[in-house]
């Protein structure tokens, strides 16, 4: 066949066709991975991004997938996952979660061997009994503080931080006086580290910064359009407070006009001024939708770290002679992005002159 002689399918075409159709095993494969794992970890992220159509998710982004903005699930997690399918099998889990085979099997021997675990998971496992008895016969209102000091006059030799950190596995806690803390809904991760945007007015992300001077530390807000990296609003204030922050989203507002319908997002971190009610508000009477990175990932708004470092790095701030009063108040630039050679910002008793580079466009 292969060389002419009779009629049939060749060598080479066989080997294409079982390469293809291992190649669809695999997709199929990895797609029910990724829909069972969208339901069982939907829980434990908000920040979940939608992927449509599903099976057409690319499987290097699988990771983004299971947790938006690359932090993973936690391990127990995972690990349960793959006990709860592994009629798919171990390994190809594996292979598209962030956790290695030999993780998951060091774990399978642990459970069956208890003489291989740690110290600490040993002595973790001997105290759980002891401090939910504590709380249990405390009629269930002791705290950490208590439990603890419970346990040290029963002898039983524990630091607090471990207290703490068992009685949150555990789910326990003591009594609260007054009304329960509720967890606010916060903004999901709409950006999911996409920066780059075909058209201005798609994408603003905003952060702002501090800057030491003679008079001491001073608090920069940027709020910059992703498309060309125009810092559309900034403001300057002697204390990091939401309104601050809240003044260079107005500048930007003012400068851009957006309106409602036409899909502007604001991206920003978690920190206390952008997800305060007063800011919220504005976006929402701007009809500019709210996105919001992850707890401690610089990465979730890189965009706005590298315009801070730029600031900081290349900007030359310049202050009067220490010991001078300076209440000279200057307008800010017509415009903020830097392409002016040199532009005075002034607060109160605070005068900075900045040299101004333009940074590049995204491409």
């Amino acid at each position: 066949m292969d060389r002419g002689e009779r009629p049939g399918v060749t060598t080479e075409m066989t080997e294409k066709m079982k390469a293809l159709e291992r190649e669809n095993r695999e997709l199929k494969q990895a797609n029910e991975i990724l829909r069972k794992g969208e339901t069982i970890f939907r829980h434990w992220s908000e920040e979940l991004p939608v992927v449509a159509p599903l099976v057409r998710a690319p499987l290097a982004t699988v990771e983004r997938i299971f947790c938006s903005g690359g932090a993973r699930p936690p391990v127990q997690d995972m690990i349960a996952f793959i006990e709860e399918n592994r009629d798919i099998g171990g390994e190809p889990i594996c292979k598209h979660l962030p956790i290695a085979p030999s993780t998951f099997y060091d774990h399978m021997a642990r459970r069956a061997n208890p003489d291989l675990l740690s110290d600490r998971a040993r002595r973790d496992k001997a105290l759980r009994p002891e401090i939910e008895r504590v709380w249990v016969q405390n009629d269930k209102v002791y705290g950490v503080r208590k439990v603890w000091h419970q346990l040290g006059r029963a002898g039983v030799d524990v630091a607090r931080c471990t207290v703490a950190r068992l009685m949150k596995e555990m789910g326990i806690q003591g009594i609260i006086r007054g009304k329960p803390h509720k967890k606010v809904p916060c903004p999901l991760d709409t950006v999911n580290r996409q920066f780059r945007v075909p058209a201005p007015n798609m994408l603003w992300v905003s952060d702002f910064t501090y800057v030491a001077t003679w008079k001491g530390f001073v608090y920069v807000a940027f709020v910059i359009d992703a498309y060309a990296r125009r810092i559309v609003g900034w403001r300057v204030s002697k204390s990091p407070h939401a309104g601050f922050v809240l003044d260079a989203l107005e500048q930007a507002v003012h400068e851009r006009r957006p309106t409602k319908g036409m899909g502007l997002v604001h991206h920003s971190d978690r920190g206390s001024q952008y997800l305060s009610i007063k800011y919220t508000e504005r976006l929402a009477e701007a009809g500019i939708e709210p996105s919001v990175g992850s707890v401690g990932d610089s990465y979730d708004n890189a965009l706005a770290e590298t315009i801070n470092g730029l600031f900081k790095a290349e900007v030359k701030v310049l202050t009067k002679e220490p010991g001078t009063e300076n209440g000279v108040v200057g307008a800010p630039p017509s415009h903020s992005t830097w392409t002016s050679t040199r532009a005075q910002v002034l607060a109160e008793n605070v005068r900075i002159n900045v040299t101004r580079h333009c940074p590049p466009a995204a491409p």
